[in-house]
């Protein structure tokens, strides 16, 4: 097919992310293999699974258990918890192509998560990701300054659906402390259009969203979004 094999989403939380998700599921599969290069897709996104540690550890403490995951403030008790994500990306990669050996054929995995340089950033990341991964992937980076990503942080925040892919949020202190840096363009410094991942050299493209057409959604979301799908597809294909 025409498609992505493994098109990875990364940016500053609430940069626009899963907004380009929902407009790639709302896309008919026909126009989205047309403009987008992307087929029948399924995700992996690791804040669900970031978030069962969340609510494992109320449970345990409402049972009057000691936390496992986090402390009561809802950080991490180790850094090494970052890498556990990224493996259980992997882990999630392998059992789909386990039972399906030809799920490529058909379909496209969007993976999707934040970084900051105070849990090692993306670079750290990138170590984890496993080669079976890296030699299918094209990588679309969101670019938002902080400044923007933390006001749409706090403008999606809903406080009854603390769990929601479309509706979290963290708090200001937190935004500071875990995601205000990023090491995207010292990752990226002197290599325009790829990255070496395990080795293997992953084309990448910018989509700059600081006028935040992912909220606006429609046609100018869907233009800048093909413009450069189509700049990041050309690039995969020589690269596999």
């Amino acid at each position: 097919m025409d498609t992505f094999d493994i098109l990875l989403l990364i940016a500053r939380p609430a940069a626009g992310k899963s907004e380009i998700i929902t407009h790639l599921k709302n896309t008919p599969v026909e126009d989205r293999i047309q403009q987008f290069h992307i087929g029948e897709f399924e995700e992996i996104d690791d804040f669900p699974m970031l978030w069962t540690w969340f609510e494992e550890d109320d449970i345990l403490t409402h049972l009057g258990h000691p936390r496992i995951h986090t402390n009561q403030e809802g950080n991490f008790l180790y850094d090494y918890q970052w890498d556990l994500l990224i493996e259980r990306i992997n882990l999630e990669y392998e059992k789909k192509i386990r039972d399906q050996p030809n799920y490529h054929s058909n379909n496209t995995i969007i993976i999707e998560f934040a970084r900051g340089t105070s849990h090692g950033g993306f670079q750290r990341a990138f170590k984890h990701l496993s080669k079976t991964i890296a030699e299918r992937l094209a990588i679309l980076y969101l670019d938002v300054s902080w400044e923007e990503s933390l006001r749409k942080n706090r403008s999606r925040f809903n406080p009854d659906k603390p769990d929601s892919v479309l509706e979290h949020g963290l708090s200001d202190s937190k935004m500071e402390s875990l995601y205000r840096y990023s090491d995207w363009e010292e990752v990226t410094d002197d290599q325009p259009d790829q990255i070496l991942i395990k080795g293997v050299p992953v084309p990448y493209v910018i989509f700059n969203n600081e006028d935040d057409v992912t909220s606006q959604g429609g046609d100018i979301l869907s233009n800048r979004l093909q413009e450069r799908l189509s700049v990041l597809f050309t690039r995969y294909r020589s690269s596999i």
